[in-house]
């Protein structure tokens, strides 16, 4: 049996989740009469104490909709150099919306307000670009999974507000991130101007993403939307399993996370390095040591014996593993013998 871990993205929905979509009650999304839609919408706008919510097909939508309504051409963004967004997003930051990225480091997937502070550049300046949005991105993809506490936002928000500047969340795995602090959702995006959230990672939809806000930022988001050519019409289908996510797939997420880390503590056993500070959620990534084997050989020796993960991406010697609903403790042990054997000079 093949052990999927190249990312949350490969779940399937539950059998609960295809029962509400083939029994969804569904209109026009664009004269307001999906029903389904609708409530969807109305439970992650009180999930996450905001005014109003607008269903995506995807995340990246949300995102570039999120920017388009928080920034004018020729302004900046303030977003970490390694946030998804920047990265792998295909430029759309810049090529949609007309924001200049002003990237700063994130530590560990935190940003330190003293970093952002550094690089805002005010309306009254002539010839800079006006900073009007502060990206943070929580749970960090790339700094393993890790997680903005509110403390953290709070400080976050008082910088932005000194600066008349707005905070967005891609919060792709924004429920991860609460259930590993032990807080409401709502918490994490109480200070944020807007977020948006997926349906599509640990919660295992098919698709979707949503995003929310105030009601005037959510009037412009439907514009957007439209321009962007996101309106879905019939859109209850995907809406129905979304709304069975937030209300029965948030706390098995705690699940995931103790996989990911008996997952790395597994790894770590062999020789592999890991730092274990970063695995907080459901993403372990891993370096392999060249005195063992070289990181490629290790990623076609352990796909060869049926545990799926990508390779590096160029330029970086890092291995991700994400664990997700479908993925069991068994699986956990089944892929650390496999990454074993392959180590031992046994694998393919």
């Amino acid at each position: 049996m093949i052990i999927d871990l190249r990312s949350d993205t490969v779940t399937q929905p539950t059998e609960e989740m295809l029962a509400a979509m083939c029994s969804a009650q569904v209109g026009d999304e664009r004269y307001f009469e999906d029903p389904t839609t609708s409530r969807l919408e109305a439970l992650t706008a009180e999930r996450l104490g905001k005014e109003g919510a607008i269903l995506m097909p995807s995340g990246a939508m949300a995102n570039c909709v999120a920017i388009l309504c928080h920034t004018r051409r020729g302004e900046a963004v303030i977003i970490p150099d390694d946030a998804h967004a920047y990265l792998w997003e295909t430029g759309q930051l810049s090529a949609i919306s007309g924001s200049l990225p002003r990237t700063i480091p994130s530590h560990k997937g935190a940003i330190w307000p003293e970093d952002v502070e550094r690089v805002i550049v005010g309306a009254d300046s002539l010839a800079g670009a006006r900073t009007s949005l502060l990206w943070v991105e929580n749970t960090h993809n790339t700094a393993g999974g890790t997680c903005t506490s509110p403390e953290q936002m709070q400080e976050l928000r008082e910088v932005a507000d000194r600066n008349d500047m707005a905070i967005h969340v891609d919060g792709e795995r924004l429920f991860n991130a609460a259930v590993h602090l032990g807080v409401e959702a709502k918490e994490l995006a109480k200070d944020a101007d807007s977020v948006q959230i997926g349906l599509s990672k640990g919660l295992a939809c098919p698709f979707g993403s949503v995003l929310v806000g105030d009601a005037e930022f959510i009037k412009r988001a439907r514009k957007h939307k439209l321009m962007m050519g996101g309106g879905m019409r019939q859109s209850g289908f995907m809406a129905a399993a979304g709304i069975v996510a937030l209300e029965k797939m948030i706390a098995r997420l705690e699940e995931d996370h103790e996989n990911a880390r008996a997952l790395a503590d597994g790894l770590v056993e062999l020789g592999l390095d890991i730092d274990l500070e970063t695995v907080q959620t459901n993403i372990v990534y891993l370096r392999v040591p060249p005195v063992l084997m070289d990181v490629n050989r290790f990623v076609e020796g352990i796909r060869a014996r049926d545990v799926l993960v990508n390779p590096p991406k160029r330029g970086t010697d890092r291995v991700r593993m994400v664990t997700h609903y479908g993925i069991e403790r068994d699986d956990i042990s089944q892929a650390v013998l496999v990454a074993a054997t392959v180590l031992a000079g046994l694998g393919a």
